[in-house]
């Protein structure tokens, strides 16, 4: 491990900037380590956070100690439930679970304090200039990346918008399952994505195509005249209860890559470094994983930070890839979902399931067993057609 102290400033105490800061500290005990957060300390935005099984079995290898911790408050289920058409098609083997995003943050942070850190909260930075002389500055700093955005040439950051609109809403119901919601109004073509995050509350995410938000105005809708259009939209799915608020604006979804992770004595983790859409449900649990390999390079170069770097990049890199062109189809096939809305509800629900790539027949058969016996048997009648 590296002999003299190093210097550390991260930004962002998110879950991959509190999750940084705890590692390192851990790894280098003698280190200077500085967390920086421009909102207060318990001002999060989003609701609940989705976590699969696999991402906490790969977190618990370096530390099941905080595995631990964070599966005391998760919610668990192991169906997907497909609504479209007034028809209902569960999936089963897809287990997930959820955390509240605030829940997460606390765990984290009493991690943090466990070392002796204690992030500086409510700080904004202008620039960069104060931690020029760091050994290391980590961006955890999410979409809006200071870190990202202060050397976009350098990191070769990319930038692109996808075209549905989608407003981040919480409910106040718990839900049994991921659910998706595919729904055509009057004001037409919606879908929700609501899964639970606690005992009494839930993600509620609802989207819509870029015709029809213009076509509506939602563009010019408060926060609160978008919750109670939302909330009217989908009252039976919500069966009484209300959709919450927490900056819950209409906005696309950035799509970020950066061709380089590393510039200088500065790296990216998280969202910062690149997003994958939501609807794969992977952004907290990648964000941690480039914490574990980015410290996992540093204890593997014993502390040299620009090898660590090279080498965080070189093992990342592919397996993020993989993943992110996963996101990138199951995006693809949201922009146009309410194209795909015509067609029979299995059928729908197969395309769904299938739309990463991810799950290829012979996955389907082995990991939903129930949800491929009942395709096969709508498959075949509906091949025979009409008296076949």
């Amino acid at each position: 491990m590296a002999k003299s102290p190093i210097k550390i400033r991260i930004l962002g105490a998110g879950p991959a900037g509190l999750y940084a800061g705890y590692r390192l500290k851990r790894l280098l005990p003698s280190s200077d380590i500085m967390i920086v957060e421009q909102n207060p300390q318990d001002v999060t935005f989003g609701f609940g956070v989705v976590l699969s099984a696999q991402g906490l079995q790969f977190l618990a290898g370096d530390d099941p100690e905080l595995v631990q911790a964070i599966s005391s408050g998760l919610e668990a289920w192991e169906d997907i439930e497909v609504r479209v058409g007034g028809d209902r098609v569960r999936i089963d083997g897809i287990g997930f679970t959820a955390i509240a995003r605030l829940e997460l943050l606390r765990i984290l942070h009493a991690k943090v304090r466990e070392v002796g850190l204690q992030p500086i909260y409510g700080k904004s930075l202008g620039d960069l200039s104060q931690f020029r002389n760091a050994d290391l500055v980590i961006g955890a700093d999410g979409v809006n990346s200071l870190v990202r955005n202060e050397h976009k040439e350098a990191f070769g950051t990319k930038v692109e918008n996808l075209t549905n609109w989608f407003a981040w809403f919480g409910a106040a119901r718990p839900f049994d399952a991921l659910t998706q919601t595919f729904l055509e109004t009057e004001e037409g073509p919606f879908n929700a994505h609501h899964y639970r995050y606690s005992k009494t509350h839930s993600t509620f995410l609802v989207e819509t195509t870029a015709d029809n938000f213009e076509r509506l105005g939602l563009q010019k809708f408060s926060e609160e005249e978008s919750r109670l259009f939302s909330q009217k939209l989908f009252t039976q799915v919500l069966e009484g209860a209300n959709l919450l608020t927490n900056r819950s604006i209409w906005r696309q979804f950035p799509k970020i890559t950066n061709e380089r992770w590393s510039h200088k004595n500065m790296v990216l983790v998280g969202d910062a470094l690149r997003t994958a859409h939501y609807s794969i449900g992977s952004g907290t649990r990648l964000a941690l994983e480039d914490v574990q390999a980015l410290i996992g390079a540093i204890a593997g170069t014993n502390g040299d930070i620009p090898s660590a770097l090279a080498l965080y990049e070189e093992r990342r890199k592919p397996i993020v890839n993989k993943l992110l062109s996963a996101a990138a189809q199951s995006a693809e096939w949201y922009e146009h979902f309410d194209q795909r809305m015509k067609l029979p509800p299995l059928e729908f629900a197969h395309e769904y399931i299938s739309r990463s790539g991810r799950v290829d027949p012979d996955r389907l058969v082995l990991t939903c067993p129930q949800f491929a016996q009942d395709y096969m048997n709508w498959k075949k009648i509906a091949d025979r057609g009409p008296g076949g």
